[in-house]
């Protein structure tokens, strides 16, 4: 019974990301290829790269041997709705390294960079990371500390947890077919 308390929230979640999964496992890699292609756009997204996170994945993932398309799956995490509150958590991770200005005084202008990002069309990729530029030294130093640190972070737990679900399914999946097959011999 207690053990079955505990598993009820890792159902729940399991079958809400299932979909998810299944699309994984179609794209033809192995688990380590899609974990490690979606963990390095998580780290490209917690990046200030604006505009170049896509193209920064299409180009890393074949060079690293990872699943291109997870990587581009990955690095869409930060879009104008994910931007502010991404950015402004990675800026206080860096303030607490490299000080500048007050969090509140970030937030707002990140708020702002957002705004004028989602009046950009989507390639205007140098007028996007213009945008970020004009942050200033001040906060952009702050800021890249700060990314680097959750990036890995988030790059490194979401590669295990991914890891760990395709095994599972890669693993079902061959004893599908090998229940199936020995059904079919008889």
């Amino acid at each position: 019974m207690e053990k079955e308390k505990i598993n009820r929230p890792f159902i729940w979640l399991f079958l809400k990301i299932r979909p998810v999964l299944r699309w994984a496992i179609r794209l033809r890699s192995t688990p380590k290829g899609i974990a490690g292609g979606f963990a390095l756009g998580i780290f490209l997204a917690f990046t200030p790269t604006i505009g170049f996170q896509i193209v920064l994945a299409i180009i890393f993932a074949p060079m690293l041997n990872l699943n291109q398309p997870a990587a581009i799956i990955g690095a869409c995490v930060t879009n104008p709705v994910t931007i502010p509150v991404i950015f402004t958590f990675n800026y206080w991770l860096g303030s607490l390294i490299w000080p500048g200005p007050s969090v509140s005084d970030v937030s707002r202008h990140l708020i702002d960079l957002t705004a004028r990002i989602a009046k950009l069309d989507i390639w205007e990729i140098t007028d996007q990371l213009t945008a970020v530029l004009q942050l200033g030294p001040d906060i952009i130093a702050p800021l890249l500390v700060g990314s680097l640190i959750a990036g890995a972070l988030s790059a490194g737990l979401s590669y295990v947890i991914l890891l760990r679900m395709l095994e599972a399914f890669f693993a079902r999946r061959a004893r599908r077919k090998n229940a199936k097959s020995t059904i079919n011999t008889f």
